[in-house]
């Protein structure tokens, strides 16, 4: 079976790709394996490797990540295609059609004051397109569970604060967050492994709400930190094997001065 002609436009050669792909005469005998349920995980992979390409600023790792994750988009648009359901061109449509109805100053003749009162009517219309799938009994309903939890719990939050459930302001999200911590610090002697769960959970979600008042994504700054403590660790690895040495044989104290100075390093 020959695959499809070079120069043709590129997005209809790469659905021409997948549907030869899952052709069941002559396909690949993985692809044809596939369903939504175990695609989906490349998907949220996909999504990640695109972020991690624009935190490094590699434009050129952007461009390929981004023909990954569309990849992904053709894949369960040709698996619902084959079941009847639809089509890429249907995703494709209803994408362009949600961001005309979502922005009416642009593409109509609304007019906003403010960017706060376009947010506020943004979340307005998206309410209405809940409403009108007859899915969200709750507020909190179609808040995706398949989120990272920490994302998830910024996003319920979130939706519970457009109706006034929300702290004042950021010190009373302190004042929880202190409340958590001695909560599970009394926990730890007790060693109920149930209990300890529950009362970290408690923390991280306080925690989301934080990072939500202070405008900052948890995910972003828990990467960060990640980044961070390579670096630092690193750090300790070439300064050990500068000596012959290495954490193995190494003891806290001597990791520990050598964190520091990764940290006095960092900060020139």
């Amino acid at each position: 079976m020959p695959a499809p002609p070079s120069d043709a436009a590129p997005l209809g050669r790469l659905l021409q790709i997948m549907a030869r792909l899952r052709d069941p005469d002559g396909g690949c005998p993985w692809d044809l394996e596939q369903t939504f349920a175990t695609v989906a995980p490349y998907t949220i992979e996909e999504a990640y490797e695109v972020a991690d390409a624009i935190e490094r600023g590699d434009l050129s790792d952007l461009k390929e990540e981004l023909g990954d994750l569309l990849l992904q988009v053709v894949f369960h648009s040709r698996m619902a295609e084959e079941q009847g359901a639809f089509a890429f061109d249907d995703v494709a449509a209803a994408i362009g059609d949600k961001m005309l109805r979502r922005h009416p100053h642009v593409f109509g003749d609304h007019a906003y004051a403010s960017a706060a009162e376009q947010s506020a009517d943004w979340e307005r219309l998206k309410a209405a397109e809940r409403a009108a799938k007859g899915k969200a009994e709750s507020l909190l309903d179609d808040v995706p569970t398949g989120l990272p939890a920490l994302t998830r719990a910024v996003k319920l939050t979130a939706r519970a604060a457009r109706v006034g459930f929300d702290w004042p302001d950021v010190s009373f999200v302190f004042d929880k967050l202190r409340e958590e911590v001695a909560e599970i610090e009394a926990e730890v002697d007790e060693a109920d492994p149930a209990r300890l769960r529950d009362e970290l959970g408690d923390v991280l979600f306080v925690v989301a709400n934080l990072a939500r008042k202070l405008e900052i994504e948890p995910e972003d700054a828990l990467r960060g930190a990640n980044a961070k403590f390579i670096r630092r660790f690193r750090h300790i690895e070439g300064e050990l094997a500068a000596k012959g040495s290495s954490p193995a044989q190494s003891d806290l104290a001597e990791m520990d001065a050598l964190w520091d100075a990764a940290k006095a390093l960092e900060r020139g």
